[in-house]
């Protein structure tokens, strides 16, 4: 009779150890994920994890669709917000043609990043852009939607413009 006893005695102090857990580890859709309890607001990396900095383009396009003009107005408000930063705006191609074609490309997907960013009032002086061709694969592949990673603009934070 004293085992049962213990083991029942066992449970209920396990269970008390995983209702203290759950009290100190909320599982809610907006609780904190752990290692970005501390992200200071204006940050870099509240601008990483918070607001986005790639967007992403169709193959052989500039155009920026409304999914990459959501993540626009979100860097213009934070640019806005904290004007401190400059902006690097970095271009990427991975389409079919030549090298150079893909050099150009990636220019008009930077250039179309930042036009978008100082028609929404971030100002020009703080922003630059540079296209990169084929450099930097995110993935180098065959597949269409791997390939797609690879399209995109990169919008980089700066402490100082580059000359």
């Amino acid at each position: 009779m004293g085992a049962p006893f213990a083991v029942v005695l066992a449970a209920l102090a396990l269970s008390g150890c995983n209702t203290l857990e759950a009290a100190t580890t909320p599982d809610v859709t907006n609780a904190t994920a752990a290692g970005f309890e501390k992200i200071s607001a204006g940050s870099e990396q509240d601008f990483i994890v918070n607001v986005g900095r790639r967007t992403y383009f169709a193959k052989g396009s500039a155009a920026l669709d409304d999914t990459a003009k959501m993540t626009l107005d979100s860097q213009a408000e934070f640019l806005k917000a904290n004007p401190n930063w400059y902006a690097k705006i970095q271009g990427f191609a991975d389409d079919p043609g030549e090298e150079a074609a893909n050099v150009a490309l990636s220019q008009k997907r930077a250039d179309a990043v930042m036009a978008y960013l100082v028609s929404k009032g971030v100002a020009p002086d703080r922003l630059w852009a540079k296209g990169y061709g084929m450099e930097r694969l995110v993935r180098d592949c065959d597949d269409i939607e791997c390939k797609a990673q690879n399209r995109r603009a990169v919008t980089n934070l700066r402490e100082e413009k580059e000359a």
